[in-house]
């Protein structure tokens, strides 16, 4: 039986992740974490046309992560960090899991493999915290 959906599993918060899954999408909320920019400021550092750059930033002020207001004949954009504290709030109900210490599992393995390669059977003592 599964759950019922939970409120924080909203169309808005979709949009979010969505919009956040985009790697250039990423890379312009990063950029305007510093400061307000142009459009044409934000669409500089990318090898792609200023219309592509227009359909991000659309997708970004569709889900809330940004604002656009024109400053004369400029258009700027501005972060609006608010948009992702829904987000924030549906992964930190995961962070109720322990964490994986990578290190020692790669020992783990290594060990075990160490035992395969040796014919030895597992090492007597587990190397797993």
């Amino acid at each position: 039986m599964h759950a019922p959906p939970s409120p924080a599993l909203s169309p808005a918060l979709d949009a979010v992740f969505s919009a956040l899954a985009d790697p250039t999408r990423r890379a312009i909320l990063s950029m305007l974490l510093e400061d307000d920019m142009a459009v044409t400021d934000v669409a500089e550092p990318f090898q792609m046309s200023l219309a592509a750059i227009s359909k991000h930033l659309q997708i970004l002020a569709e889900a809330g992560l940004i604002s656009q207001e024109k400053r004369g004949r400029v258009k700027w954009c501005k972060l609006e960090p608010d948009a992702m504290r829904e987000a924030s709030i549906w992964m930190q109900g995961f962070g109720q899991f322990e964490r994986l210490d990578l290190d020692a599992f790669e020992r783990f393995l290594e060990a075990e493999l160490q035992a395969l390669d040796t014919d030895e059977g597992p090492p007597a003592r587990s190397v797993m915290p």
